[in-house]
């Protein structure tokens, strides 16, 4: 479940930094009742980023063999093996 605290609850920074340490998802900032900001550790940031760039190039592969831009395994190790003498 998300944690939400308001942004006045900002002021704490120690305890703020050990919620976002210890969370395995991002903590939303309210102002005015209403969603403001959301902060995470640096660490599921990185995560984040990560399952983005992957989810990226799953894409452009799916957008490939869509198009047909497929080429044969063992064709393509044979080129791979005789242009670098392996």
């Amino acid at each position: 479940m998300p944690q939400i605290i308001p942004i006045r609850d900002l002021k704490n920074t120690s305890e703020i930094s050990q919620m976002c340490q210890a969370s395995d998802e991002p903590i939303f900032i309210t102002k005015n009742g209403y969603g403001d900001m959301v902060i995470m550790s640096m660490k599921l940031y990185e995560e984040k980023l990560f399952i983005l760039d992957v989810y990226s190039k799953l894409i452009a592969a799916e957008e490939q063999l869509a198009g047909g831009k497929v080429l044969d395994g063992a064709t393509s190790l044979k080129r791979i093996r005789d242009k670098y003498n392996v």
